[in-house]
């Protein structure tokens, strides 16, 4: 898996990116949740749940489907109120930001893939370009060599890739106020 460095900067970038006003910011923090949320499914490693199950890491939860349930779900609960963004862009968000989770995933250079298909399909998949280092499971792993190595790898082709398009998106921006 991606760390969740990694995840936490897609996801609202994403927000950043889709609702580029600050009286969104609550969204943008939620969106960022969203991007982590499918690794609650390491819960599964202390249930003894096998990693391959459609249940376990990078299964279900990572699917495609998890997502637009996740996005559905926060939408109607968040969507509608006087401050909220409409809630077709708010479920666009909500679903990119989780649905990055796998995208991510699938660029790792460790596991068994990601069930973007779950449940329909439970064959685990991989994307033929996977340049991000794996991320251990669990803090105390995350700490030395490997944790240093995933961060190097999320710098060049996560972090700086979102700070590019933020950058465009600020440019663009100012363009259009001059017009």
């Amino acid at each position: 898996m991606a760390s969740v460095v990694g995840h936490c900067v897609l996801g609202a970038t994403l927000a950043k990116l889709l609702l580029p006003e600050r009286r969104y910011w609550p969204y943008w923090l939620l969106a960022t949740a969203c991007a982590f949320l499918p690794d609650a499914d390491v819960v599964g490693f202390r249930l003894h749940i096998a990693y391959d199950s459609l249940w376990g890491h990078r299964g279900l939860s990572h699917s495609l489907v998890a997502a637009a349930v996740v996005a559905s779900a926060l939408a109607l609960l968040a969507g509608g109120r006087a401050s909220a963004p409409p809630r077709g862009r708010l479920w666009m968000l909500l679903f990119l930001a989780t649905a990055s989770h796998g995208v991510l995933d699938a660029m790792t250079t460790g596991g068994l893939g990601v069930a973007f298909f779950g449940p329909f399909d439970t064959q685990r998949h991989f994307f033929s370009f996977r340049p991000i280092a794996v991320s251990p499971i669990g803090i105390k792993n995350f700490l030395g060599e490997w944790g240093a190595r995933v961060l190097r790898s999320e710098v060049k082709w996560v972090l700086l890739p979102c700070a590019l398009a933020l950058l465009v998106q600020v440019a663009v921006l100012c363009r259009q106020r001059e017009i």
